[in-house]
């Protein structure tokens, strides 16, 4: 019996004597019937991991399931006639809670968009589904399937996106009969392994280009085209980080290990389907754009990626660290084609970021910080001209793309940001032995670095040595935190929320500003004095728990906080951006809930005390 006839005969009956689906007369059953697909189960088997149960609906034909949100540890039990997921879950359950058979089970599954066009085809239907998109009981829900939901994969392990077992061969095999195999069981890679140890992955790519393409003997064997040693994914990480490392590297394949055991392959579909903003394909877009204007185009998607993002409710350092990740593409991709129009460098060269972009912080509304650290055979004489138009074309490119000239002129393209690394040691030395005003300002933009593209070695030696420097001296690390208290929370004399009084952003409260930037300075000044390399804030505040320079609490106090700022910014900026409006950082206390507002006055709190304690323990000396 074929899956279709099997599933008419399963379902046909169970929709037949449902009280919602007999709503619909038996043509229209018999008709609908075929499009389900049935699925047994296993007692504890995850049916929807956290995040998806917007992907598909199920109904319980025998057994029983428990929707489960493991973050509140809240469990709803199903039993066979009842219904979950797209639809019919609660919408603001839809992106916290996950499926997983309570017995041994049968569930019938029905697509997204066959739900919906059934509901629009049968008006009557849509009541019994709360929150299908656009139905009045959905409410304010935005986490339709086109809104980005697929991107809460970010939070669940990569293990779940695995669909089948490994397809593996010995090096050995031919390419002919490697691509046979893929042929056969319809896979778009292959891994090759060798005594239980994996050796390469071959891709469908590589055999368009590496055989096809070259005219290569297909009796060869298949490692000669594999790529070995390929980048591999522990199956507990999580799925945010697979998608960052597909992103940054532009690949579509990833194996799976667990310890040291092959536990499959996931691919780019399988984290974010092929949509336009989604990470992965947008990354892949960038770098394969051939000049400027493919570039601006590309990345005008990057404000739709962001709203994408707050609709799945990624949380606050997932959606900075993926926003980063395709502004160092649009950089990467920027830097290439500079070298391609003016010729490979004369000496070598690191593109530094700086700021929120070094942070993996940025969010859709950002400008460039950035600067050169060149080999120290450079000369002026003989490379200035190079440099000058290679950094101009990086730096106007960025503007182009919606990254806009850093308002003072931290930039690369800016003479005295694009120096050899020498002369960058003689930079910090005189900010860290001298700590003027304008010092402590660049302090605040240029401890915060990271690679992005060229020789590496160029920065994270100069990194080392600053750390070297900065850690324990007293005098220059109470020079910072004086330059960081110049931030602080607006928390009124009991406590409550001062707004801005006047000008165009009157009666709200700067999120950036007042809360955000007073933890980055805390985190930074934590950093230098406990000589941690991390950049990244909230990478910063677990790393330094561990120096002594703030107790474990405090410091998960600070990421807490940081964390819920951050939230609020991303979704305030989403909302503005779904009204047509420019994304700011200037938040009216009227879009809060008062549960909000009580936690935004906690963050605030958080930040206070704390820079209170840094104060007392840095004061002038």
């Amino acid at each position: 019996m074929n899956p279709e006839t099997q599933a008419t005969t399963s379902v046909l009956p169970a929709l037949t004597n449902h009280r919602v689906w007999n709503q619909l007369d038996p043509a229209a059953l018999a008709q609908m019937a075929p499009q389900w697909q049935l699925e047994t189960a296993e007692v504890g088997t995850p049916l929807l991991p956290q995040g998806r149960l917007h992907s598909r609906t199920g109904l319980i034909l025998s057994g029983a399931v428990d929707l489960h949100d493991p973050d509140l540890d809240m469990a709803v039990h199903l039993q066979a006639g009842e219904m979950f997921g797209f639809g019919a879950t609660p919408a603001q359950h839809l992106t916290t809670w996950q499926a997983t058979a309570a017995t041994d089970c049968c569930i019938a599954w029905l697509a997204p968009e066959t739900l919906s066009a059934l509901c629009r085809d049968h008006s009557a239907l849509a009541y019994f589904f709360p929150s299908l998109p656009g139905t009045s009981q959905a409410g304010n829900a935005t986490h339709a399937p086109d809104s980005g939901v697929h991107l809460n994969l970010l939070g669940t392990p990569v293990r779940t996106l695995i669909k089948r077992e490994p397809i593996t061969l010995p090096p050995g095999t031919s390419i002919q009969a490697a691509a046979r195999k893929m042929s056969d069981l319809r896979v778009s890679s292959v891994l090759l392994v060798e005594q239980d140890h994996l050796f390469g992955l071959v891709t469908d790519r590589d055999l368009r280009n590496r055989v096809v393409a070259q005219g290569l003997d297909i009796a060869r064997p298949v490692s000669d085209i594999a790529t070995l040693a390929p980048l591999t994914m522990q199956a507990q990480s999580p799925a945010f980080e697979a998608l960052l490392l597909m992103a940054r590297h532009n690949i579509h394949h990833m194996p799976v290990l667990d310890g040291t055991r092959i536990a499959g392959m996931i691919t780019a579909t399988d984290l974010a389907e092929q949509h336009s903003t989604s990470p992965v394909y947008l990354a892949g877009d960038i770098y394969k754009q051939p000049s400027l204007q493919g570039l601006v185009q590309a990345s005008s998607r990057v404000r739709q990626l962001q709203q994408h993002l707050a609709a799945a409710d990624a949380s606050a350092y997932s959606t900075g660290h993926i926003i980063t990740t395709i502004t160092d593409a649009v950089t990467t991709r920027l830097i290439l084609l500079a070298e391609a129009e003016l010729g490979p460098p004369p000496v070598d060269y690191v593109w530094v970021a700086a700021g929120s972009q070094a942070r993996s912080e940025q969010t859709a509304r950002t400008d460039q910080d950035n600067c050169l650290v060149l080999d120290d055979r450079y000369d002026e004489a003989r490379h200035g001209e190079y440099f000058r138009a290679f950094s101009r074309f990086v730096c106007d490119g960025l503007d182009a793309c919606g990254y806009v000239h850093c308002p003072g002129e931290m930039m690369a393209m800016t003479d005295k940001w694009r120096q050899p690394r020498q002369r960058w040691s003689e930079y910090f030395r005189q900010w860290v032995d001298k700590p003027e005003p304008m010092a402590l300002m660049l302090t605040c933009v240029f401890f915060d670095l990271r690679a992005v593209h060229g020789k590496l070695e160029l920065l994270d030696s100069l990194r080392q040595e600053v750390l070297a420097r900065t850690r324990g001296h007293s005098l220059f690390l109470a020079h910072m935190v004086g330059n960081a208290l110049k931030h602080r929370p607006p928390l009124g004399l009991f406590g409550t929320i001062s707004r801005i009084r006047g000008g165009d952003n009157a009666g709200t409260v700067d999120l950036k500003h007042s809360g955000i930037v007073p933890i980055v300075d805390l985190a930074r000044v934590y950093a230098l004095a406990g000589g941690v390399a991390a950049v990244n804030t909230h990478d910063r505040l677990e790393q330094v728990a561990h120096t002594g320079e703030v107790s474990e609490q405090s410091a998960r106090d600070l990421r807490d906080a940081l964390e819920f700022l951050s939230k609020l910014r991303i979704d305030h900026q989403a909302r503005q951006m779904t009204q047509g409006l420019k994304p700011d950082n200037f938040l009216a206390l009227e879009e809060l809930s008062n549960f909000e507002r009580s936690h935004l006055k906690d963050a605030f709190s958080v930040v206070q005390t704390l820079q209170g304690v840094l104060s007392q323990r840095y004061g002038r000396r």
